[in-house]
């Protein structure tokens, strides 16, 4: 007896079973997960944002560090980070020189701004010649009367702007640390207990500024006077610069003070 003839699936079967092969194997294989894009995070202000006292800067124009909050924030995240901080910057350069770095898809922002503005470098200097040579109270008045009658408009047109062009993003203002503990214990500084006082309630009165503008325009404040207590300049374990080498370095946040103050400051209102 001849062997039994073969059946031939036509072409149209044959693509038919194939597909229907293809369709099982996708279903017992289970698809990779989207990855998920990370949310642009754009980084304003001035040096206590840049990274200033960290002393390692990977852009020597603005002073911005891998070790300041920002980036540390991003990082632990895993947000996109638009770094725009930028050592001396005020009010008028973060509007003229940063904001163009906000859309309407930017979901995080943070600013520090409003130090240079009154003047508190200039201040700190005044204060840190011995009595006789300077004019600390004149300085401090002169500084307060800036952020009592001046600022405050300042800071509700820049908040506004930024609400403007990032219209779904959480805002966080970030303030400005007490620099002194009550003893000065750099050479080459001439504090008294009374000036290193005075000083601090200027940081308090310029944070007061700033949390309230902050409240009228919906944003978030993160106050860092509480998180720095104990780790002011002189206290056994320094966050702030005391007078340093190069002086450019002085009364900023070191790199514990970004990864042990900022951070864990203002990563928990970075969110939402």
């Amino acid at each position: 007896m001849s062997a039994p003839s073969r059946r031939r699936l036509l072409p149209a079967a044959a693509a038919a079973l194939v597909a229907l092969v293809t369709a099982l194997v996708a279903l017992a294989v289970p698809a990779a997960p989207a990855q998920a894009a990370a949310a642009p995070y754009v980084a304003l202000g001035d040096s206590y944002s840049s990274g200033v006292g960290t002393r390692t800067y990977f852009d020597s124009t603005c002073k911005r560090s891998n070790a300041a909050y920002p980036r540390l924030i991003a990082n632990a995240r895993g947000y996109a980070l638009n770094f725009q901080a930028c050592s001396g910057a005020t009010v008028s350069t973060v509007t003229n020189n940063q904001l163009a770095a906000l859309t309407t898809g930017t979901e995080y922002v943070t600013l520090s701004v409003g130090g240079n503005d009154a003047g508190f470098a200039d201040v700190l200097t005044e204060c840190a010649m011995p009595g006789w040579a300077s004019n600390c109270s004149g300085a401090v008045t002169t500084a307060r009367n800036y952020i009592n009658n001046t600022l405050p408009g300042r800071l509700s047109t820049l908040y506004s702007s930024i609400r403007t062009k990032a219209p779904n993003a959480v805002v966080v203002i970030v303030g400005y640390p007490r620099i002194f503990m009550g003893e000065d214990c750099n050479a080459g500084t001439w504090f008294s207990p009374s000036e290193m006082t005075s000083l601090n309630g200027t940081a308090d009165l310029l944070n007061s500024k700033l949390a309230a503008a902050a409240s009228a325009r919906g944003f978030k404040f993160a106050n860092p006077t509480t998180r720095f207590t104990g780790h002011a300049v002189c206290d056994s374990t320094e966050w702030i610069n005391g007078l340093s080498n190069p002086v450019a370095e002085s009364y900023h946040p070191n790199t514990l003070g970004h990864s042990s103050g900022y951070t864990p400051l203002v990563s928990p209102l970075l969110v939402g």
